[in-house]
C-alpha cells in the first residue's frame, strides 16, 4: 500500500494549528516552535513538512490575536534598491513566500539606489513597530550605526561580505565569476570584456579579472555603468565602437545583460557568433531574451528561506552565509 500525505479539510471553516499539526504529523507545540521561532530547536525535515503544511492548507494565524498577545505586529520590513529590477522583483516575491508561510506580512520600500535616503528609510521602518527587518543592499556606515542600535531583529541579503554582528546573506559571487569566465575561456575566447558597476566590494569583477590573469589572459575593457536597463545598453554601445574587439563579455546583472543584448542587435552583432554574453543572477527574464542568456544563478528561494530563519532567530548558523551560485548555460555565449 502506498503511503499519502493526510487530505486537506474540506470544510469552510477556518483552518486552525492543530490542522497544520495534523497534516504535518507533528503536535501542536511543534507547529508553535517552527511558526514563531520557540525556544527548541526543529529538525529540518520537521520544519519542512510544517511549513508544506502550511503552504497546502493555506493557514494564516490570526495577526490581531498575536499581535496582543505577543506586544508585535506581525509585520516584516524589507528595503531594496529598485523592486523594478527583475532579480530584486523575485527576491522579494522569495521573502514574501517566506513570511507568509509564517503567518508574517511583508511590507516593501524601494531605496531607489538612492545612497542618502539609506538612513531615512530604516529609520522610517523601524518607527512602524516591525518585527524584523531585512534589507537587500550594503550598508554604509551610518546605515550599518542606525541598523546596529535598532531594537527589533535585522538581516542583509544580498550581501558580497559580512557586516560585522549583523546577520548577512549573500552568494559567492567570485567564485560565480570565475565559473562563468573560465566557461568562456574553455571554449576558446581570450578577449573578455566586462559590464558592471563602479569598483568597490563588487566581488564579481575580481573573478572575471582573477580568471583571465590565471589563464595568463589580458584584462578586457570594463565598462562602469549603473545597474539598469539603460545602463547595460550605453555599455554595449561603447564596446561595439571600442578599438579593442572583445569575441566574448560577462555582464554583472540579467537586467545590464538584457540591456546590452538590445544595443548589440541594434548594431547588427550576432550573438553568440560574433560576440558571447554571460550574465549574472539566473532572473526569469534571462530564459526569455534573445538568445536566451547564459547566465549565473542564485538561488533566491534558499536565500529567502534563510533571511526568515535568522530574523526569527532560527539558526545556529555563522553571522555571514555565502550560498553557492550555479551555471545556466543557454544560447548567448554558444556553449551549449
Amino acid at each position: 500500500m502506498i503511503d499519502s500525505e493526510p487530505a486537506a479539510p474540506r470544510s469552510r471553516r477556518a483552518v486552525t494549528r492543530s490542522d497544520v499539526a495534523r497534516y504535518a504529523g507533528v503536535s501542536d507545540a511543534v507547529v508553535s516552535y517552527v511558526l514563531n521561532a520557540g525556544s527548541k530547536p526543529v529538525a529540518a525535515a520537521t520544519r519542512e513538512r510544517v511549513l508544506n503544511a502550511v503552504a497546502a492548507l493555506s493557514y494564516r494565524p490570526n495577526a490581531a490575536a498575536r499581535a496582543l498577545s505577543r506586544g508585535a505586529t506581525d509585520i516584516v520590513g524589507m528595503i531594496v534598491p529598485d523592486s523594478r529590477n527583475p532579480y530584486f522583483a523575485e527576491l522579494v516575491h522569495a521573502v514574501d513566500r517566506a513570511t507568509q508561510a509564517r503567518g508574517l506580512t511583508l511590507l516593501v520600500i524601494n531605496s531607489d539606489n538612492r545612497r542618502d535616503a539609506g538612513t531615512d528609510h530604516i529609520s522610517s521602518l523601524a518607527s512602524r513597530q516591525l518585527d524584523g527587518l531585512i534589507v537587500a543592499e550594503t550598508l554604509t556606515t551610518a546605515e550599518h550605526a542606525i541598523v546596529s542600535s535598532l531594537a527589533i531583529p535585522v538581516v542583509l541579503i544580498n550581501q558580497f561580505q559580512g557586516a560585522g554582528d549583523v546577520p548577512s546573506i549573500g552568494v559567492d559571487y567570485y567564485l560565480g565569476a570565475r565559473t562563468a569566465v573560465d566557461h568562456l575561456i574553455g571554449h576558446g575566447h581570450s578577449r573578455i570584456a566586462f559590464i558592471g558597476g563602479e569598483p568597490g566590494v563588487d566581488r564579481r569583477e575580481r573573478g572575471w579579472a582573477d580568471a583571465l590573469s590565471a589563464a595568463d589572459l589580458p584584462l578586457g575593457p570594463r565598462y562602469r555603468v549603473d545597474f539598469s536597463l539603460a545602463g547595460g545598453y550605453r555599455a554595449a554601445l561603447e564596446l561595439v565602437d571600442d578599438a579593442r574587439a572583445s569575441t566574448a563579455v560577462f555582464v554583472a546583472s540579467d537586467q545590464l545583460a538584457i540591456g546590452a543584448l538590445a544595443a548589440l542587435h541594434e548594431r547588427g552583432r550576432l550573438i553568440p557568433e560574433q560576440i558571447a554574453v554571460v550574465a549574472f543572477d539566473g532572473s526569469a527574464e534571462s530564459a526569455y531574451a534573445w538568445p536566451p542568456l547564459t547566465t549565473v544563478a542564485q538561488p533566491m528561494e534558499g536565500m529567502a528561506q534563510e533571511a526568515v530563519r535568522r530574523l526569527l532567530g532560527d539558526t545556529t548558523a555563522p553571522a555571514f552565509a555565502a550560498f553557492p551560485t550555479s551555471l545556466i548555460v543557454r544560447r548567448s555565449c554558444g556553449c551549449e
